[in-house]
């Protein structure tokens, strides 16, 4: 891990269940109306909900905002280069 990376910090905002702030993302890996899945430093952020939309993505600062209906937010400690996260996640 370089020197940057090891800075983001992971943090949640969410209002009433429709706008949703995140800091600490890596990298998108997929994203639909009705999951979005983030590269955290400690793991996979899954997002799932309906309606969802990107509204912000700034990966320079790790920041992603969305809108829609936020339905759960869960982690995946495992790691994603392994990739058996995607196998999981598709069972």
């Amino acid at each position: 891990m370089t020197d940057e990376s090891r800075l983001l910090k992971n943090v949640i905002i969410l209002e009433n269940r429709e706008k949703l702030s995140v800091t600490g993302v890596m990298d998108v890996l997929s994203f639909d109306e009705a999951s979005i899945i983030c590269e955290c430093q400690r793991g996979a952020l899954i997002i799932k909900g309906e309606n969802l939309h990107v509204g912000r993505l700034d990966l320079d600062k790790g920041d992603i905002d969305v809108d829609g209906t936020i339905t759960s937010l869960s982690y995946d400690d495992k790691s994603i280069k392994q990739g058996s996260f995607l196998g999981r996640l598709f069972k």
